[in-house]
């Protein structure tokens, strides 16, 4: 008897896709965005975006761009003077980044995936801490790897870091380290110390740190003008790779513009990546990435200014609903919160989007882990839109 035939029979459907892929989950955000199809009564939180347009002085760079004929080919780690503009600002926020260590790339989550097909094969060992943006476990995924989670843990009124469970799980056979801190979607940021204790252990396991960096910028700590990176405490040569992204600082998510920070002897290879990936960013859009650079010290404390003020807006209203308990976040743009007696978090979501057109996305699309939490998405232009949203949930759970 054949495998086709076997199939028919058994009453079940074969793809034809590998199986990694044919058993990715689809995206339970937008399972939530898509109940509220065709709706404009809805508040939605659910992205993790601003409603705020992207600055009219980084479109006028794009735009001048187009209208100078700018639309072909470009290097495949970006115009370099996109990467020496890039050296500059991340060498005034940590140690001096050259730019032959610099790849600019199609998105964040093109870098992301880029570093994770440099480094992992199938049956590799990768351990991610969690609860995570659940790409970064699925890019592993797709490529054949084992995934070991390590969880962070609610203390007090925020997430903690396991840091005794987290070496443990690291050893001379995991392959990758996936950290994203500021963390999406807890808000949970990693200290100096526990940066260097990570450091330290994967430099003696020979374990990789892919370092999801896109918030750094998003932070609310007293530390500075960003958040603790990896980058401030390792060498050139060590095995890390930094991601970073225009998306969130600049409020830039639809032009799909990022870059990868990796030792400069893998450079080549990455080149290749890239090529047989994407080819290269597109020039316009790295003009808008040189113009949001040129404007960084200006626009983006105002921006994390009024991201604070966003924060600092919806947590104490949240925070006095019966019924619910707040994570502080020390960075990002989210609230991580939970409702006593809610525990199934999409079907929850689904309902308040029903009965309160409110939108916000279920924590289990970020892992069993965040079972029975809610992300709300605080970057607004008007903190009173988040005020109306919690007059919503307040609404509903009375009733």
């Amino acid at each position: 008897m054949t495998q086709a035939s076997t199939t028919k029979e058994s009453g079940s459907k074969d793809s034809g896709l590998r199986r990694a892929v044919d058993h990715l989950p689809a995206s339970k955000i937008r399972e939530v965005a898509n109940a509220a199809m065709g709706r404009d009564d809805v508040l939605a939180f659910w992205f993790g975006e601003s409603d705020e347009a992207t600055p009219q002085f980084i479109r006028d760079a794009a735009t001048r761009s187009i209208a100078e004929g700018e639309t072909f080919y470009a290097h495949n780690l970006g115009l370099p003077e996109l990467r020496e503009a890039l050296s500059r600002y991340l060498s005034g926020l940590h140690r001096p980044v050259s730019a032959d260590r610099i790849a600019v790339t199609s998105s964040g989550v093109n870098a992301l995936m880029l570093a994770t097909q440099a480094l992992v094969g199938a049956g590799d060992e990768v351990v991610a801490v969690v609860p995570l943006w659940p790409n970064l476990t699925a890019q592993a995924a797709i490529l054949g790897a084992n995934v070991t989670r390590v969880s962070l843990k609610v203390q007090g009124a925020a997430w903690r870091l396991d840091m005794a469970a987290l070496l443990a799980a690291i050893t001379d056979r995991t392959r990758l380290l996936l950290i994203n801190a500021p963390n999406n979607p807890t808000g949970w940021t990693l200290t100096r110390a526990e940066q260097q204790a990570i450091l330290d252990h994967c430099r003696r396991t020979g374990t990789w740190i892919l370092a999801d960096e896109v918030y750094e910028r998003v932070f609310f700590g007293a530390e500075g003008q960003c958040a603790p990176s990896f980058l401030d405490i390792a060498e050139p040569d060590d095995r890390l790779m930094v991601v970073q992204s225009f998306s969130k600082s600049f409020l830039m998510t639809g032009w799909r513009l990022g870059w990868l920070v990796a030792p400069p002897t893998i450079m080549d290879a990455l080149a290749k990546l890239i090529e047989f990936n994407t080819s290269c960013a597109p020039v316009f859009v790295q003009r808008a990435g040189l113009a949001a650079l040129a404007g960084a010290a200006d626009f983006v404390p105002s921006l994390i200014a009024r991201l604070k003020t966003c924060r600092d807006t919806l947590l104490p209203q949240l925070a006095a609903l019966p019924r619910v308990s707040v994570a502080v976040p020390e960075g990002g743009m989210y609230a991580f919160f939970r409702v006593e007696g809610e525990d199934d978090s999409l079907a929850f979501a689904k309902q308040l989007v029903r009965e309160a057109g409110l939108g916000i996305a279920p924590g289990i699309a970020f892992g069993p882990e965040a079972e029975g939490w809610l992300r709300w998405c605080f970057a607004s232009r008007n903190p009173q839109r988040l005020t109306e949203g919690v007059r919503r949930l307040a609404g509903h759970l009375a009733r």
